[in-house]
């Protein structure tokens, strides 16, 4: 039988899976639909060259801003976390020279 502290971490591994899956959705259902806008004038049955083009150089464009973006956040929230933790004590190293 699982201890509470086991449930508690599955619970939360899955809160974590299913919190990255509605990402990876938003993230996919925002990016066609800005590029769908901006590419494709006159919807068709098929799409030609130049469309095609456009959504491929559109996807691209909008994930690497997305990866910029998301790591430039990383950055800022582990400097910020480093920033938080505790500083060894000053007077510690003031003893040592005295």
């Amino acid at each position: 039988m699982e201890d509470s502290t086991q449930v508690h971490t599955k619970l939360m591994a899955r809160a974590k899976q299913e919190f990255v899956l509605a990402s990876v959705q938003a993230l996919l259902q925002k990016m066609t639909t800005k590029c769908f806008k901006k590419c494709i004038d006159r919807p068709g049955i098929t799409l030609d060259a130049a469309e095609q083009k456009c959504i491929s150089m559109c996807m691209d464009r909008f994930m690497d801003s997305w990866t910029l973006v998301s790591q430039t956040f990383s950055n800022r929230v582990h400097k910020e976390s480093e920033d938080l933790k505790p500083k060894p004590a000053q007077h510690e190293q003031q003893q040592d020279i005295a």
